[in-house]
């Protein structure tokens, strides 16, 4: 078999994964779910399992990817024009749903115009392809997204073009502002608006201040770019997400449908020239069929209510129970990061401990991410909780209550 031999170094390399423990676990698989009812929210089954369990590691902070609104227009663009678009977006593979999606999250983000992908990390790729050239100086956060050190490295940003500040050191930022190479034709400063793992927020509104006085100092200027695939939806005033939260305007923003908006695909949101550009050069766009009609008209549907009196009262709902969990964590006497966001961690600094405790919430019936090492560095072991809108306070109290045994 022409196989053979790589599938043995195939093999060991995995193998030296699981040595150094940054090999993934068997993934668990979901075959069915309970709608919520008698003050409790949904739960799952897994498969090989008769228990079900709470979701506390789901981005889907709005709860809407089973709400009816969504799976109804699903099921029409599906039955008006079929499961896949057929070809790539310019061979014909542009339906209305794709324009007029792109059209609503521009609105939805304030923006002139926006593109949309099959995914934020594929997006991300695209922008730092059509974006990057030899003279372009990149400056970004030390914990920026995976998926923005690879379009970085894709696009091939030579290692003196980019420098990274300290996550959230401003004056590390100023320096870095301070000290563009005179060579450089257009800067880019590109960080997460929340940066997954932790629930905190970048400063958008520090970061465009210290911008702003240098942009004409550069040929092509100094651009702001936010990541906020894990904001947009789930926090601030309307679930405009960092930008409204840190009230600051940057100058593009990468999104998702795939978490606060519960579906699928991703999105750039910027000036007109920008996003033709983009439709003109970024290799993600061009080269692979689009999302589908119906992940359009959901996509659609969930902007609508997020942005309708019915979204605001899930918006309120997740910030009440966010809010519950970190008052009741503190109560534990646990560590976390302060925050606004449905991202919770907590801190509890023991390998060994960390295992223990995800385990036994798991016995329990409460699906939770455990962080350790040498994934994160010694000391920084973590659990992840992610709350959704459709948590209810009884489901908080009863995780609360685990993770009080459980420490």
């Amino acid at each position: 078999m022409s196989l053979e031999k790589l599938n043995q170094a195939l093999v060991q390399e995995v193998a030296a994964l699981k040595a150094e423990g940054r090999a993934k676990s068997p993934e668990r698989i979901i075959v069915d779910y309970i709608a919520p009812r008698d003050g409790r929210g949904p739960r799952y089954k897994l498969q090989g399992s008769d228990q079900e369990f709470i979701r506390m590691n789901s981005n889907s902070y709005l709860s809407l990817s089973n709400h009816p609104a969504l799976i109804a227009a699903a099921d029409e663009a599906t039955h008006r024009f079929g499961v896949g678009p057929g070809a790539v977006r310019f061979i014909d593979g542009t339906y209305h749903y794709h324009v007029d999606l792109e059209a609503r999250i521009a609105r939805f983000v304030n923006k002139p115009a926006a593109k949309i992908f099959n995914s934020a990390y594929t997006a991300n790729l695209a922008l730092a392809l059509t974006i990057n050239t030899p003279r372009t100086y990149w400056i970004g956060d030390e914990l920026n997204h995976n998926c923005i050190i690879r379009a970085m490295r894709i696009s091939s940003v030579a290692r003196e073009n980019k420098a990274i500040y300290k996550h959230n050191k401003m004056e590390e930022l100023a320096q870095h502002l301070g000290e563009i190479p005179a060579s450089a034709e257009r800067v880019v400063v590109i960080f997460d608006g929340i940066f997954s793992m932790r629930g905190d927020y970048a400063p958008i509104d520090q970061i465009e201040r210290l911008c702003a006085p240098r942009r004409g100092q550069v040929h092509d200027g100094i651009i702001t770019v936010v990541d906020d695939s894990h904001g947009i939806g789930a926090y601030g005033a309307t679930g405009r997400g960092t930008p409204e939260f840190t009230a600051a305007e940057p100058d593009v923003i990468v999104g998702t449908f795939g978490k606060a908006f519960g579906v699928n695909g991703g999105f750039i949101a910027g000036s007109v020239e920008l996003i033709e550009a983009v439709r003109q050069k970024a290799d993600t766009y061009i080269y692979t069929n689009p999302l589908s009609v119906a992940d359009c008209a959901a996509a659609i549907k969930a902007i609508d209510i997020a942005d309708s009196s019915e979204g605001r009262q899930r918006l309120s709902d997740l910030k009440a129970r966010t809010q519950q969990f970190r008052d009741g964590v503190a109560a534990l006497g646990m560590e976390s990061i302060p925050g606004p966001h449905p991202v919770v961690p907590v801190l509890v600094r023991d390998t060994a401990k960390t295992h223990r405790m995800v385990q036994r919430l798991y016995e329990k019936g409460i699906l939770v991410v455990g962080l350790t090492f040498p994934v994160v560095p010694k000391g920084d072991e973590t659990m992840r909780f992610q709350i959704n809108a459709a948590h209810t306070a009884q489901d908080i109290e009863y995780v609360l209550e685990v993770l009080g045994e459980a420490k």
